[in-house]
């Protein structure tokens, strides 16, 4: 099935900025996430965390940024989503800086809780306009940015906040980072300027009501398919640094350069697959297809690679492997929200993916608990990769299987 492009109602120039700081966002969204993972060897130590307890404080953030991806994708099909966008990252920057200044638990995930209502915009918001503004041969290209940003925001964050840490310690991490977000605001407000006017605003005109959404069962497929992609990424976002310096005894400098070598490849195959995706369509392939084989060759990537990981021998091996996660996670980046915006149609994209990112993003709140408590019980993580990859080699077949024709779906 071919799906039509519907003409933008802003102009492309003005259109290439705000989808580039839209991906920008999402590269700082992720910066500011693993911001914790980067820090946790020193962190740890000095907050004399247990697994446990740092496992509850990853899973924090997605206590409140899961269940509020239904509401802000409401709202998305309702008011104007690029002021929500504005107030979304001041809010995740501040808690970012002051995570800086945490002396114990309890402090922390009161962070990480104002740290995912912040964050809690990114998808729901970007789907929304892209839906609405974005043709679709260039739907892959647009996402594909989202995609690399979601990739390149680890590798940067590991990149500098590895050197932060061996030069200045875990806390100043936070403080650089949450001053960095908040510039951001800058060049958001001049892009976004005549977009906030009522005339070019995304429409809200009959939004979807949420309860419909809900009672389409596509939905929910989706939303356990984006449970199972997210699951192996996250795993690897909190726990490879860790992993990597207390279990195999890298250097902080050597888990940096192995971490980021994952996160960079996923951010080149986003870009790749994004571009290659709509040269397909471009051509006449069918869109559906694509995408759908897209998932299921990134999903067994991924899970194959988690597995790979946990058997590496040497430091050669765990380079490669890494690389191959990377590549499997950038293919599902990229292809994970497409879907997700032909399925629901630019009327009802922002309640849909504000479900789905819900859904999915359980995975962020049971995974690191499970893993520290899988670390403190057997002290190993050898169950642990065993499960990442277990839920990402299933998630392939879910995708190949379960989910049902890609195609807008009546609401």
């Amino acid at each position: 099935m071919t799906i039509a492009a519907q003409p933008s109602r802003i102009s492309g120039i003005r259109l290439f900025w705000v989808v580039a700081l839209l991906a920008l966002s999402v590269l700082l969204n992720y910066v500011d996430r693993g911001a914790i993972g980067v820090a946790a060897p020193l962190m740890i130590e000095e907050l004399k965390f247990s697994a446990t307890e740092f496992g509850t404080a990853v899973s924090a953030f997605f206590w409140v940024y899961a269940p509020l991806c239904l509401f802000v994708g409401w709202l998305c099909d309702r008011f104007c989503v690029y002021r929500m966008f504005a107030a979304g990252i001041a809010l995740w920057a501040v808690a970012t800086l002051l995570t800086g200044f945490v002396n114990g638990l309890v402090l922390l995930i009161v962070l990480r809780l104002l740290l995912g209502l912040g964050e809690s915009i990114a998808f729901p918001g970007s789907s929304k306009i892209f839906a609405a503004e974005v043709p679709a041969h260039h739907r892959g290209s647009a996402n594909a940015l989202i995609g690399a940003a979601l990739a390149f925001g680890p590798a940067v964050g590991v990149l500098t906040g590895g050197a932060i840490l061996e030069a200045l310690g875990w806390r100043p991490i936070f403080w650089i980072f949450g001053l960095v977000t908040l510039v951001w605001l800058m060049p958001w407000h001049l892009a976004s300027a005549p977009l906030r006017s009522d005339s070019v605003t995304t429409p809200v005109v009959d939004p979807v009501p949420m309860r419909r959404l809900f009672a389409i069962p596509t939905l929910w497929l989706m939303g356990i398919a984006h449970f199972m992609s997210n699951y192996g990424f996250y795993f690897l976002l909190a726990w490879l640094p860790l992993y990597l310096t207390k279990t195999l005894g890298y250097s902080i400098s050597q888990m940096t350069l192995l971490t980021t070598l994952s996160f960079t490849s996923q951010g080149i195959a986003a870009l790749v697959a994004g571009r290659v995706s709509d040269m397909a369509v471009t051509r006449g392939a069918d869109e559906a297809r694509v995408r759908r084989w897209s998932m299921v060759i990134g999903q067994a990537m991924l899970g194959t690679a988690v597995a790979g990981i946990w058997y590496a021998g040497d430091a050669w091996a765990l380079g490669a492997w890494l690389v191959v996660a990377g590549i499997g996670t950038g293919i599902v980046s990229v292809n994970l929200f497409a879907v997700a915006q032909i399925f629901a149609g630019p009327r009802a994209a922002g309640g849909w993916v504000g479900i789905q990112n819900a859904i999915g993003n359980a995975s962020g709140i049971v995974g690191p608990i499970i893993t520290g408590v899988i670390v403190d019980q057997l002290g190993s993580y050898g169950l642990a990769f065993a499960i990442a990859s277990g839920v990402a080699v299933f998630g392939a077949a879910w995708w190949w299987l379960v989910v049902p024709p890609i195609r807008t779906v009546e609401v």
